[in-house]
């Protein structure tokens, strides 16, 4: 009681609890408490560094004690058994902590139990599970903390350095594929009725070992919705009336006009092609300011792509919440996660095995969820192509 550490003062080792138990039933109603157990298995496995957060510095002279007390000559450990000379050392450092996110189990718990995540591994959650099914590479991780060290200073590290590692090792690995998320169709009036052509396209523009695929083109295909507008700005330089743009690995093509219904939204768009610019390159030398993906749609196969986001809105959930007196749960954002069904991908895609990541070109890096199913396939965005969030907060 004289020492000027309080968890030297009296410690509880261990509690008595008459209740049930998993394990042991209710044979057992010894259990002992944490500052007891730890020290004495670390000695006992034979530990001789353990790791530990900064709140266990108050700990360590309780741990160091309990190890001394029960070495030869103070107290013994079972029949004819002791921990030895020589036992383990605490040390603490700062944990890992991350913006937009909670590292609580506590708080990720409630986040399970109040269903405002779909369990452990969803894509959103800062868990193994919810990193790996997102589509996070192993060596993305480890990169990310090797390049965020070791620090006995409590910090908070930008998800989006996070973010930044696993861009640049999909960079490098993910095969590349056509996918239209919010398609609309362009029909070719002058391409012949029923052709089809295979176009040979790289699976990696850097990596002539991933091979290649052959990709089917025909005379309706899909672009994405974004890449027509009726009336553009002076900087849209996409698919416009009258203007010609490249379809990647294709043709060069020209809007002719726009189809609408009685809302007066586009649901249709008619154009040319150039049959000598097949390639992408025009004979004439003749140049466009825009290249944009498509798939046939002959061909394409229907697929559900899941867009997630950061979980919170603010990069201090639980800080942010404290200052408005609300539950942290009011700073969950509510488009962290966007569904989007009948997109249009490749027909090689339909079939893609759980786990598999691609780039979905000019769209973002994306993962096969264990969901899909033959001709279903579920994609997961793992991070877009671009820090987008960083330019819109800062806009």
């Amino acid at each position: 009681m004289a020492s000027s550490n309080i968890w030297l003062r009296d410690p509880v080792l261990y509690r008595i609890r008459h209740a049930e138990h998993h394990h042991t039933g209710a044979t057992w109603c010894i259990y002992p408490m944490y500052d007891f157990a730890h020290p004495l298995s670390d000695a006992i496995e034979g530990v001789t560094h353990s790791l530990c957060t900064l709140e266990y510095v108050d700990h360590r002279p309780l741990y160091d004690w309990l190890i001394e007390h029960t070495r030869p000559g103070h107290r013994r450990l079972g029949e004819g058994g002791s921990l030895g000379e020589g036992g383990p050392r605490q040390y603490e450092f700062a944990r890992l902590n991350l913006n937009y996110t909670v590292m609580s189990k506590r708080k990720l718990l409630q986040l399970v139990e109040q269903q405002h995540v779909n369990g452990w591994d969803d894509p959103r959650m800062p868990t193994i599970t919810g990193l790996r099914r997102r589509g996070y590479t192993p060596e993305s991780i480890r990169e990310f903390c090797t390049r965020v060290g070791v620090a006995k200073k409590e910090n908070v590290i930008d998800v989006g350095l996070l973010e930044h590692c696993v861009r640049e090792d999909l960079n490098r690995r993910a095969p590349r594929a056509m996918a239209v998320l919010r398609p609309l169709k362009l029909v070719l009036t002058n391409y012949p009725l029923n052709q089809v052509e295979e176009m040979e396209v790289a699976n990696h523009p850097d990596d002539p070992s991933l091979g290649s695929r052959r990709v089917p083109f025909s005379r309706e295909i899909y672009i994405e919705q974004d890449d027509f507008m009726e009336d553009p700005p002076k900087k849209f330089f996409r698919l416009a009336p009258g203007r010609e743009v490249r379809l990647r690995n294709a043709y060069l093509v020209t809007c002719t006009g726009a189809i609408t219904n009685a809302a007066g939204e586009i649901v249709e768009l008619r154009g040319t092609y150039d049959p000598a610019t097949r390639g992408g390159d025009a004979p004439d030398g003749r140049k466009v300011k825009a290249t944009l993906h498509w798939v046939s749609a002959t061909h394409a196969a229907d697929a559900e792509v899941r867009l997630y986001d950061r979980l919170f809105t603010s990069e201090d959930p639980e800080a942010a919440a404290a200052r408005a007196n609300a539950d942290f749960t009011t700073m969950l954002n509510a488009a962290s996660l966007e569904v989007l069904r009948h997109c249009k991908v490749e027909p090689s895609l339909a079939s893609a095995a759980a786990g598999t990541r691609y780039q979905f070109e000019r769209q973002g890096y994306f993962s096969v969820d264990p969901d899909s199913r033959p001709g279903a396939p579920v994609f997961n965005r793992t991070v877009s192509l671009k820090d987008s969030w960083t330019k819109a907060s800062n806009a």
